[in-house]
């Protein structure tokens, strides 16, 4: 990155650096955000359509070791 002092508009060269860093924080976290929410809202339609058909969602059961 190059000095921001040796600019033309030094203040404006600093102030505009700081503000893409905010938008691309923003635009990250704005991104994740909607793809949880995508996510969660496909598993529920999954499972409301397996409920539905009568499809049972249980989990399989975990088989536990026998004690000696």
């Amino acid at each position: 990155m190059s000095n921001p002092w040796t600019k033309k508009y030094p203040m404006l060269s600093i102030w505009l650096s700081a503000a893409n860093s905010v938008s691309g924080i923003a635009r990250a976290r704005t991104t994740a955000a909607a793809k949880r929410q995508g996510a969660t809202a496909q598993a529920q339609a999954v499972r409301g359509m397996l409920e539905f058909w009568g499809v049972g969602t249980g989990k399989a059961k975990v088989k536990r070791r026998s004690r000696r």
